[in-house]
């Protein structure tokens, strides 16, 4: 059994994160800046992950880390306190996990480093599917946050030897909420194009990051993840001219294929998506998870 630090770990991604691990049997310290309600981690310290001080004391006895301690959109801080919020918590974070001698971590990057999703340019990424090479175009703070942090994980290899995998995550809910949310965007298809319509169950999240501090993965990899298909159904390459006419295929893309390159997460971690909110097993499985909370 091993133990592993998340931060952030009141948050939905957080909480479910740490639920999965302690299902696998791994013992869990949560941080996080308070705690709505009981939390399946066997330590709880309550604390802002931007201190040297709290998270020194949350690396205690800690083997790996799982970070998700963020301001997890622009529109709930002002742009100074997004990039200066999410830029300090994984900077801090990072370097006492190097400096107390962990080896491997977990960050929670975003499909937004590549800036398009929030970009009030309105500009298109050049082509799908989207990968690691996609250049950004970066012109609101919470995009450029997650950018700097996979930098800021680059760094923490180069400098302490940490292994960091920082997995950029797509639209991430319970399937029953990213039902909903199709069904908005089936309303204004347009909404979701600069992102390709990607999303992630929540269930293939906690996999992911499971994944993700078991492979054995050296460096800082930054690794796009997201479903089969898309939100939508309707073929890909039809939703591409349709919506996002000045952006290519750089490769044939068939049926409702994601319009994100999840190669790197099977290459590297072994992970591939297992569920698809148009079947109906990821709801009764998160049905049947959320039931247990």
């Amino acid at each position: 059994m091993s133990r592993i630090l998340v931060t952030g770990a009141d948050g939905e991604i957080g909480r479910a994160v740490s639920e999965s691990l302690v299902a696998a049997g791994h013992a869990v310290t949560a941080l996080s800046l308070s705690f709505a309600s009981p939390h399946p981690a066997d330590r709880l310290i309550e604390g802002d992950a931007t201190s040297p001080e709290v998270v020194d004391r949350a690396m205690d006895d800690v083997d790996a880390v799982a970070h998700f301690a963020a301001i997890p959109h622009p529109s709930l801080g002002t742009p100074i306190d997004v990039f200066r919020v999410n830029t300090a918590a994984t900077f801090t974070v990072l370097t006492r996990a190097g400096e107390r001698g962990v080896r491997r971590a977990v960050i929670a990057s975003s499909i937004n480093a590549i800036g398009y999703p929030n970009n009030p340019h309105g500009a298109f990424p050049p082509a799908f599917p989207l990968d690691v090479h996609t250049p950004p175009d970066i012109a609101d703070a919470y995009s450029l946050s997650k950018l700097v942090d996979e930098r800021t994980a680059a760094y923490a290899h180069r400098r302490y030897g940490l292994d960091v995998v920082a997995l950029r995550f797509p639209l991430v809910k319970w399937p029953d909420v990213l039902r909903d949310a199709a069904r908005d965007v089936q309303d204004d298809p347009a909404r979701l194009a600069r992102e390709g319509w990607a999303y992630l169950t929540m269930h293939d999240a906690t996999r992911a990051v499971q994944r993700a501090l078991d492979a054995e993965v050296v460096g800082a990899p930054v690794i796009p993840l997201s479903a089969a298909d898309t939100l939508l159904p309707v073929d890909s390459a039809e939703l591409v001219a349709r919506y996002a006419p000045g952006t290519v295929l750089s490769r044939p893309v068939a049926g409702r294929d994601a319009l994100v390159d999840t190669s790197a997460a099977r290459d590297l971690l072994g992970f591939e998506p297992s569920e698809s909110i148009h079947d109906g097993t990821a709801t009764e499985r998160a049905s049947l998870m959320r039931s247990k909370r």
